[in-house]
């Protein structure tokens, strides 16, 4: 009895929680036009999230393309040319590893951000603040944030997608003897559109629910110094999950 008891209150707490996710999805939507005039803040969180993140993104995306260019050669050895390895390094990067690697780590590094920002403003009263002068937390503080990430995410995954087919070719090249000609005239042949646009699409709802995740647990800490630390936690670990999770269900309704 007790067991089902717990199991009905973490149910109940569930949909409570899907639920306050939701109405705050609602309320950055209603107050979308509010960035003309807060633009300057939109345009700090679009520095932070993107601008700032170009080095991490550098440097996980062409050890990706590293390590795809190795993985595809071993995966064709004895099955197909090594001239296919441009198509199977460039196809793997651009639909999953250049947008869902780039997600994790821009969870890591803004998805945590702001729910420890958020959070030490909740934990100190200033969102409480806001509230009482008439200002909307969620105009002022989460909106910025979501459009900035839906939009600066897009652009990471494009960066990254290119630094890492450079990698794949540079592994190609020096350790497998595969030509630039060779290997790019392989990216060329096999490209499709589809695949890029799917990848952009995914990158955009990977920045959405990251900053959409990070808001609501930061409105939602409680308990100080630690409250702060495990929402940072939790806004990670729940990011990262939900990224997967997407990304199986857009592969699922394609296939």
């Amino acid at each position: 009895m007790k067991l089902l008891q717990i199991l009905g209150r973490k149910t109940l707490d569930f949909f409570q929680e899907c639920g306050q996710i939701s109405r705050l999805l609602w309320e950055i939507i209603k107050h979308a036009p509010s960035l003309i005039k807060n633009r300057r803040n939109f345009v700090y969180q679009m520095e932070h999230i993107g601008v700032n993140s170009v080095p991490l993104v550098f440097i996980i995306a062409i050890f990706t393309g590293a390590v795809a260019a190795w993985q595809a050669a071993y995966q064709l050895k004895g099955i197909a040319p090594l001239s296919f390895l441009g198509t199977s390094t460039s196809r793997a990067i651009i639909t999953e590893l250049g947008p869902v690697l780039t997600a994790i780590v821009i969870a890591g590094r803004v998805g945590a951000s702001i729910a420890a920002e958020l959070g030490s403003m909740k934990v100190t009263e200033q969102i409480d603040a806001l509230d009482t002068m008439g200002i909307s937390p969620s105009r002022f503080l989460a909106t910025p944030r979501f459009f900035a990430a839906i939009i600066m995410m897009p652009i990471l995954v494009v960066l990254a997608n290119s630094i890492a087919v450079m990698g794949a070719f540079f592994i190609s090249n020096l350790f497998l003897g595969v030509s630039f000609n060779v290997f790019f005239e392989s990216v060329r042949r096999y490209f499709e559109f589809n695949d890029l646009i799917f990848g952009l699409i995914k990158g955009m709802m990977f920045g959405g629910i990251t900053a959409l995740l990070g808001c609501h647990i930061g409105f939602k800490t409680e308990g100080g110094a630690e409250g702060v630390g495990l929402s940072t936690i939790r806004s990670f670990v729940l990011s990262s999950a939900m990224i997967l999770i997407i990304d199986y269900l857009m592969w699922t309704l394609i296939f």
